[in-house]
C-alpha cells in the first residue's frame, strides 16, 4: 500500500535505507511464542471467544476480530454493528489486532512526531486497556457496567479458573475482576501465535527459505523506491536492527483525506465528522489543530485478506485502495463529489479548515491534476502481488 510518511516533519533518507530490499539474513526474533499458554492467556481465550458477555448474547470479541480472518471481521460492513439488539452501527471499521504486541503507549517522538496507542485514535494504553473498552462501547458489547460484566464473568463455565489464577475472592470486587478480565485477554493476545506468527511468504524469503517470484519482487522494490510507492516510510519492510521481522507499520498517524462514506450511518449528519487523533474522548489533544483528521497506519501484514480499508471503511478493494493512493491528487473528481460550481470537493470527510493537515508533500500524495500517478497500473498490480506474500500461513515448497 503506497506510503502515507507522516506529515509533521520529513524523516528524511528513511525510505532510501530500505529501498529495494533484497536480502535476507540475521536471526529472527519473534517473540519466542510458548507451546502452552499460562493460566492466564488460557483463560482469555476463553473469554475471547464468550458472546454472553455482551449485552445481546451474540457478540464476543472473535466476533469483530475473528481468528480465521486474520483477527479482523469476516464481513466487509464499514463497521460493526452491535448494541443490545445487534443494531447499532458503529462508526469506524475493526481493524485486524494482530502484530500489535510491540506497540507502546501514545507519545510524541523527540521530532514531534505522533506514535503509539490502540485504536484508531491511539486512545488506548495497551492491549489491557483497548481491550476492556468493546463491552462498555453501546455501539458493541454494550454492557451496562463493569459489575455487570463481571456477574457474566463469575456464572461463565470459566469461572472457576478465573478465580484460580486471579484469587478466589475475585469476583467480590467487580472492578478488580474487570481489569483482571482484561489483563487475560492482554496475556492472551502476547502468548498466542496467531496474533505474532510471522509466518508469510515474506517472512519465509528474509529467513532464506523462500524465493519471491519476478512479480512480488518488483512489487517489494516499488513499495520500497521513495519515488515511486514509497510505502516503506510508514510501512517498513527490513528487519529491525535488532533482527525483529518487520511491523509493516511504524504506528504513527497520518492525515489522508479519505472520501466521506455515506454508508456510515453518522454521515448522513453533514455536520458530523470524525476527527481522529485530535477528537479523541479524552480531548488531551483539543488544542492540536495540525493533527485533527489523524488516523493511526495499520499493519499491512495480511492486508490481502481485509475486505474494508481506511477507518471509515469506504473502500472494499485493495486495488482501489491503491488506485487512491497514487491519484487521489492527479485526478480527485474520481473519488470527491463535486461542487454546484463544478469544482472538486477535495477530502470533503473533514471541515473545510482541517482538509489542510492532509498529507501532500509526500510521494505519491505530491501530484497535481493531470499528472501522471506516481504507479501504473500494471506497477500497482506488482504491488498487489508483493502485498499478498504478507499473509499469514505460508508453507515453503522449495520455489
Amino acid at each position: 500500500m503506497p506510503a502515507h510518511r507522516n506529515p509533521w516533519i520529513l524523516r528524511a533518507g528513511a525510505a532510501a535505507a530500505l529501498a529495494f530490499l533484497v536480502a535476507c539474513g540475521g536471526s529472527p526474533r519473534e517473540g519466542g511464542t510458548p507451546a502452552t499458554l499460562s493460566p492466564a492467556a488460557a483463560l482469555g481465550d476463553r473469554i475471547f471467544q464468550d458472546a454472553t458477555l455482551s449485552a445481546s448474547g451474540m457478540q464476543s470479541c472473535a466476533t469483530c476480530h475473528s481468528p480465521d480472518n486474520a483477527h479482523a471481521p469476516a464481513n466487509a460492513l464499514p463497521a460493526q454493528l452491535g448494541g443490545p439488539a445487534m443494531n447499532i452501527q458503529g462508526t469506524r471499521q475493526s481493524p485486524s489486532i494482530r502484530y500489535l504486541a510491540t506497540n507502546t503507549p501514545f507519545h510524541f517522538e523527540k521530532d514531534g512526531t505522533p506514535s503509539g496507542g490502540f485504536f484508531w485514535d491511539g486512545r488506548a494504553r495497551s492491549l489491557a486497556d483497548q481491550a476492556g473498552g468493546p463491552f462498555l462501547n453501546p455501539a458493541e458489547m454494550a454492557m451496562p457496567s463493569k459489575a455487570a460484566v463481571a456477574a457474566r464473568l463469575a456464572a461463565a463455565p470459566y469461572a472457576a479458573d478465573f478465580r484460580k489464577v486471579y484469587g478466589e475472592a475475585i469476583f467480590t470486587n467487580p472492578d478488580q475482576a474487570y481489569l483482571c478480565m482484561t489483563l487475560a485477554l492482554q496475556a492472551y493476545q502476547q502468548e498466542d501465535a496467531g496474533f505474532h506468527a510471522f509466518t508469510s511468504k515474506y517472512d519465509a524469503f528474509l529467513r532464506g527459505r523462500a524465493r519471491l517470484s519476478a512479480q512480488e519482487a518488483r512489487g517489494l522494490a516499488l513499495f520500497n523506491d521513495p519515488l515511486k510507492g514509497n510505502c516503506a516510510a510508514c510501512h517498513p519492510s527490513a528487519r529491525g536492527a535488532d533482527g525483529a521481522m518487520p511491523l509493516f507499520t511504524d504506528f504513527t498517524y497520518d492525515v489522508l483525506g479519505v472520501p466521506r462514506n455515506p454508508a456510515i450511518q453518522a454521515n448522513a449528519d453533514p455536520a458530523h465528522f470524525d476527527l481522529g487523533l485530535a477528537a479523541r474522548p479524552a480531548g488531551d489533544l483539543a488544542d492540536r489543530a495540525d493533527l485533527y483528521g489523524a488516523f493511526k497506519v495499520p499493519s499491512l501484514r495480511n492486508v490481502t485478506r481485509r475486505k474494508v480499508f481506511f477507518h471509515n471503511g469506504y473502500f472494499t478493494s485493495l486495488r482501489d485502495v491503491l488506485t487512491f493512493y497514487v491519484q487521489r491528487d492527479t485526478d480527485p473528481a474520481m473519488w470527491y463529489p463535486l461542487n454546484p460550481d463544478g469544482s472538486v470537493e477535495k477530502f470533503d470527510d473533514l471541515p473545510a479548515k482541517y482538509r489542510k493537515n492532509v498529507n501532500v508533500t509526500e510521494v505519491p500524495y505530491n501530484r497535481k491534476p493531470g499528472e501522471a500517478p506516481a504507479l501504473s497500473d500494471a506497477e500497482i498490480e506488482d504491488v498487489m502481488a508483493f502485498l499478498a506474500a504478507l499473509v499469514d500461513g505460508f508453507v515453503p515448497n522449495g520455489d
